[in-house]
């Protein structure tokens, strides 16, 4: 026991000798670590100005190219409908067909009319030649030449007065075939067999030009000022109208597969919303755009030949709703810039004011840092590569 006590004592001694050694290691260890933060990757984006076209995004609705009310030229009994409701005709094909027989009727009479008309003309075109023969001989007086003259001149005008009968009879026979006038889509029918169509007053059907197809769309005449304003400082240059492009958004938020070209801008401004509308044209191979459909339309009506712009989630908001973004200085240390934005475009804030080419912009890695901190800058693109080459190799190793 005595040997045991002698043992543990002496280890005392020897902990109590080394304990300020130990302590003044954790203090420089301490030290070294106080001194020397670790630095946190952060990626940024360098800025760049460079052209870019200044695009709005505007709300609209899709209108028909051409819309036809069909209604009947002749008043008549329906007897046949000769389409199918929703399909696609050509100007000149059957829609409705009107009871021909009171028209075909009336071209059998005015045929008659025509005939008697005719015969009277021969009758009265020889009875002139006779007077006039009598007449080079002294035998009949010039009065009686003068008659048969007249005579013939009448029945000649009576042959072309039932003519022109007989070719209103038959444009009314043509009529009681109802056709559509343009071609486009065919929508549902109004009326049925049986149904009484009174000449220019009933609606039987409408058809629509649904390729090309409109996008009526409206823009402040404030933000049009505004645009009038920079092109005229310089500001922005002026896109030629065949190279503007012109592009739909629709409501599931998909871009309409083909461009559009910008047809006109209306003269005068609405006195209720201020607005003015403006109108593009789109090609509708598939029928995908149908009309009163709401949509986006982006249009490009300016170029800015070295705007600057930031992705968007660089851009924050601070306690006076400002906006500002984080620049690494040149000594690897973060700083607040307060900026002021313009329009935001494909992912990007348009930057006004506030930064210059060169500035480094942070994107990712805020929760890391705070402003005045020392920070190891990436570039964003090399960041996003590294990213998705770190998902692949997961994908590959989880397979």
């Amino acid at each position: 026991m005595s040997g045991l006590r002698a043992r543990s004592a002496c280890v005392a001694m020897m902990l109590a000798a080394f304990a300020p050694l130990l302590s003044a290691c954790d203090e420089s260890s301490s030290a070294i670590s106080a001194t020397q933060p670790i630095e946190p990757d952060v990626s940024i984006v360098t800025v760049r100005p460079q052209p870019r076209a200044v695009v709005r995004e505007l709300p609209g609705r899709i209108a028909p190219t051409r819309v036809a009310e069909v209604r009947p030229r002749v008043s008549g009994i329906v007897v046949e409908r000769l389409f199918r409701q929703g399909s696609e005709v050509k100007a000149g094909d059957p829609l409705y067909r009107i009871d021909p027989r009171p028209f075909e009727v009336e071209v059998m009479a005015s045929q008659a009319a025509v005939a008697k008309a005719e015969a009277a003309l021969v009758q009265a075109r020889q009875q002139a030649h006779r007077i006039a023969t009598l007449t080079s001989q002294r035998a009949a007086p010039e009065a009686e030449n003068e008659k048969a003259i007249a005579a013939e001149l009448q029945a000649k005008a009576e042959v072309e007065g039932r003519k022109a009968e007989l070719a209103r009879a038959k444009l009314n026979l043509d009529y009681a075939t109802v056709r559509a006038p343009i071609d486009g889509i065919v929508g549902a029918a109004l009326v049925s067999e049986g149904a009484l169509a009174v000449q220019d007053q009933t609606n039987l059907v409408t058809v629509q030009q649904l390729d090309p197809i409109y996008a009526d769309f409206t823009q402040s005449v404030t933000e049009l000022s505004q645009l009038r304003r920079d092109f005229d400082s310089g500001d922005l240059e002026r896109i030629a109208p065949d190279a503007a492009k012109i592009r739909l958004v629709l409501d599931d938020n998909t871009i309409y597969g083909l461009d559009g070209k910008l047809l006109f801008s209306e003269a005068k401004v609405d006195a209720h919303t201020g607005q003015v509308t403006l109108r593009g044209e789109f090609r509708n191979p598939k029928r995908e755009l149908l009309p009163g459909m709401y949509v986006r339309v982006r249009i490009e009506q300016g170029l800015d030949s070295d705007a600057i712009a930031v992705p968007q989630q660089a851009v924050q908001r601070n306690g006076g709703g400002g906006s500002e973004v984080f620049v690494v200085k040149d000594d690897n240390r973060v700083a607040v810039r307060p900026i002021r934005t313009g329009s935001v475009q494909d992912g990007f804030w348009f930057v006004t004011d506030g930064l210059k080419a060169g500035d480094k912009v942070v994107v990712e890695g805020f929760q890391k840092f705070a402003a005045g901190d020392k920070v190891k800058p990436q570039s964003w693109a090399e960041a996003e590569a590294e990213a998705s080459a770190d998902n692949r190799q997961a994908l590959k190793v989880t397979q």
